[in-house]
C-alpha cells in the first residue's frame, strides 16, 4: 500500500481508537499523534509469515506471538506458541506485562493486518516497546506456509531452506492444533505462569 494511503487510513484509524478508548487508556497515550503514525508507515514493524514460521521452528524465547483474534477463533487454531489476548480485552490490566516488554519481541496477528494494525498503534502509542505486526495475518500464514508447494526440476538452496521452514512450521502447526482443548490451556496456563515469574510475579 502507498505509504500516503497507509498514512491517511491509520490516520482516521488512530481517531477512532483514541474516540472508543476508556479515558484513562486514552489519557495514557505517551506518543504524539503525528510521531505514532510516522512509526506506523515504517515496513520496520512487520515480520513476515516466514520468519515467524522460522521462530515457531526454533521455539525461539525472544520471541513472543500474540494473537488478537477471539477466545473462540483461537480455540480452533493459532500459531504454535501464541498467546491470545482478544482485542476487546487488549486494555485488560492483565495484559500489560506480557505487552510491556523490554527484551522480548511481541508479534502481533489477526486474520489479516487490520486489527494487528490497530492493536499496535494502541501499544506503541502507550509506550510499550518491541511491538510488532505478522504481515498479512493469518490468511497469509495459510496462504504461504500451510498450502506451500515445491514445484519443479530444480531447486536452489535458499528455495529448499525456505520451503523446509515452511514445512516444519506446518507440521507443528497441524500437531498443536490437533491437540484435544484441556491439553491447549494447559499449554496456555504455563506459558502465563513462566511470564508472571519473569515478571516478577508469584505462583
Amino acid at each position: 500500500m502507498d505509504a500516503r494511503i497507509k498514512y491517511s487510513v491509520l490516520l482516521v484509524g488512530v481517531g477512532i481508537i483514541l474516540a472508543f478508548l476508556p479515558f484513562n487508556a486514552s489519557k495514557s497515550f505517551r506518543l504524539k499523534s503525528d510521531e505514532l503514525l510516522s512509526k506506523s508507515v515504517s515496513e520496520e514493524m512487520y515480520f513476515s509469515v516466514d520468519q515467524v514460521a522460522s521462530f515457531v521452528n526454533s521455539e525461539d524465547s525472544t520471541v513472543q506471538i500474540i494473537d488478537l483474534r477471539s477466545a473462540e477463533e483461537f480455540k480452533v487454531c493459532n500459531i504454535p506458541g501464541s498467546v491470545n489476548i482478544p482485542f476487546s480485552d487488549l486494555l485488560n490490566p492483565l495484559w500489560e506485562p506480557v505487552l510491556n516488554q523490554k527484551n522480548v519481541k511481541n508479534i502481533l496477528y489477526g486474520n489479516d493486518d487490520q486489527t494487528a494494525n490497530y492493536a499496535w498503534i494502541i501499544v506503541t502509542g502507550m509506550g510499550y516497546s518491541n511491538n510488532y505486526v505478522m504481515k498479512g495475518g493469518l490468511n497469509e500464514w495459510f496462504k504461504t506456509v500451510m498450502l506451500s508447494q515445491y514445484s519443479g526440476e530444480k531447486i536452489t538452496p535458499i528455495e529448499n531452506a525456505r520451503f523446509e521452514n515452511r514445512l516444519n512450521a506446518r507440521k507443528t502447526f497441524t500437531q498443536i492444533n490437533s491437540l484435544p482443548d484441556s491439553l491447549k490451556t494447559q499449554f496456555f496456563n504455563a506459558k502465563m505462569l513462566k511470564e508472571s515469574k519473569l515478571d516478577g510475579g508469584c505462583e
